[in-house]
């Protein structure tokens, strides 16, 4: 039973690996229609089972991207069912008409089936390629060394054929330092994507022009409330290092950092809380402050979005991410989010992820 083997290079997209499952239910109903024919052999004349033929195409159209495959197929049923006519000649000819017209019926849909989902998933994996390619511009991979960082990021959009979502980072080498920013756009789909790139635009200009980490997030609230007005908010971590590796954090209303020391994890709370980007000036706050975090050599900072913090298992229970983080791994920022994603994935299973996660990971070389 073929499951797979097309590719996109002639036209098809790969079928994927039937579930285990469904293997055996498709090949319990193949053996059915074996036996099936065997019973119409072994009864003689006066009975047919010519009419279960018709399933054979259906059933192969399940495990194919390619319409030859039933269509072969349903030839192959009616060329037996013609034999067992041989052997069932007292019956009726309007009994064996049926059954060659139910078999041809069932061939010509099952083909048009499997036309028709190749086309979509055509369709599909082009836009998937395009979200790919967009993403690419709009997020751009950051560098692995940045002055005295080691960095690495992950991002997993909880829609698989989108590829893109309001998740939003990136990291500039500026004249004042290296500026990490690290946000999530509230909603999704489309309009989320053009904020987040709205939000880049301006943080990848101002961030080089900007001395004052403060100031760099009300320039980034002042960017969206220019915008047209839509609702859209961000909620935002800007993060400044200097040369000498000294750090100032700017926490927008977004979940709190962790700080990994050795085994100990600490949670970076803002001295104030302030609101996310774009809502400043409804709530009336009078404006960002930078506080200080004071890092060793080898202490790592994770930085998430709320699609890591608050994904649920099947007991509706969130990912315990404080508790977890120790016992990750953490030889280096890659090694530390390969495992956070591994555990986040065996977390959500088998739902998945209810939101698209980023997770932005820094440790201090010197």
């Amino acid at each position: 039973m073929a499951v797979g083997g097309e590719g996109p290079e002639d036209g098809v997209v790969p079928l994927p690996r039937l579930p285990r499952r469904t293997r055996l239910l498709l090949g319990a109903a193949f053996l059915l229609i074996v036996g099936a024919v065997l019973a119409d052999l072994l009864t003689g004349p006066g009975t047919t089972l010519s009419p279960v033929l018709a399933v054979a195409p259906v059933l192969v159209g399940a495990t194919t991207r390619r319409a030859r495959v039933p269509l072969v197929t349903g030839i192959a049923a009616v060329a037996v069912a013609a034999l067992l006519e041989e052997g069932n000649s007292h019956l009726p000819g309007t009994v064996h008409l049926a059954s060659l017209i139910t078999i041809t019926a069932a061939t010509l849909a099952s083909t048009a089936n499997v036309v028709l989902i190749a086309a979509r998933e055509r369709e599909l994996f082009h836009v998937r390629t395009v979200a790919e390619a967009a993403q690419r511009a709009l997020l751009r991979p950051p560098p692995e060394r940045a002055g005295p960082l080691r960095i690495a990021v992950r991002y997993v959009a909880a829609a698989a054929e989108a590829r893109i979502g309001g998740d939003l980072y990136e990291v500039a080498d500026t004249p004042y330092g290296i500026r990490i920013l690290l946000g999530d756009v509230q909603g999704h789909g489309l309009p989320a994507v053009e904020t987040a790139a709205d939000v880049l635009g301006a943080f990848r200009t101002a961030a080089r022009s900007e001395p004052d980490l403060a100031r760099l997030a009300e320039r980034l609230d002042t960017a969206l409330t220019d915008r047209p007005a839509d609702g859209r908010f961000v909620t935002a971590l800007l993060l400044g290092v200097d040369r000498e590796g000294a750090a100032l954090l700017v926490n927008c209303g977004h979940p709190h950092p962790l700080l990994r020391r050795a085994d100990r994890v600490t949670e970076l709370a803002p001295a104030r809380h302030a609101p996310p980007l774009g809502l400043l000036g409804l709530t009336g706050d009078g404006g960002y402050r930078a506080d200080p975090v004071h890092p060793r050599p080898g202490d790592l900072l994770l930085l998430y979005t709320d699609g890591v913090s608050e994904a649920r298992n099947a007991e509706d229970v969130f990912y315990p991410l404080p508790a977890r983080l120790p016992r990750l791994p953490a030889g280096s920022p890659d090694d530390l989010l390969d495992a956070l994603l591994a555990d986040l994935d065996a977390w959500v299973a088998p739902a998945g992820l209810a939101d698209d996660a980023a997770a932005l990971a820094i440790r201090w070389e010197r």
